[in-house]
Order: C-alpha cells, then structure tokens, then sequence
C-alpha cells in the first residue's frame, strides 16, 4: 500500500487562505537584515508567504503584515521591487 505523502500547507499573509506551500511566494528577512524575495523557498531568514498576485501584496502592505510577520519596517520603494519580481517571476517556479 502506498502511503499519501502529506502536502505541507502555508498561510498567505494577504488574504490570509492556507494554500500548498508550493503554490505561494517567500519573502525573507535575511540574517544581514535584507528583504528579499526567495523563489527556490531555501534561504535562510525570516520568511512569510504570500500569493504571487498584486492584490494580496496590497493587502499584507495595508494591513502592516508583511512588517509584522518579518519584524522589520518595509519601505515603499521596497514594496515596489517586490512588486516588479512579482510580475517578472516565472509562472513555472511558483
């Protein structure tokens, strides 16, 4: 008999639906205190997923979320870079 292989679930910090972790972006704070996206989900830090769409972004900006989940002050030019890797990230990696 084969076993079901058990699909590790993540909260989205913007609309807050838990989703396959897979399905969702990692944004990171890194140890040298830098904000970064993280596609392959690996890097070390601080992380908090999101889904790859503007809205719930938005949202998780509107809310303080994203600064709260990652314990940092994010600016607006920080949020507009992660908003343009958003858009330029490959469908296939998330």
């Amino acid at each position: 008999m084969i076993k079901k292989r058990k699909i590790p679930l993540r909260i989205c910090i913007g609309c807050q639906e838990k989703k396959p972790k897979k399905e969702l972006v990692r944004v990171v704070r890194t140890p040298e205190a830098e904000v970064v996206l993280d596609l392959t989900g690996k890097k070390a830090g601080r992380g908090a997923y999101i889904c790859p769409c503007e809205e719930c972004l938005k949202k998780a900006v509107k809310g303080r979320r994203l600064e709260k989940n990652l314990e940092q002050y994010i600016s607006d030019e920080l949020v507009a870079e992660i908003t343009a890797a958003l858009q330029k990230a490959p469908e296939d990696n998330l």
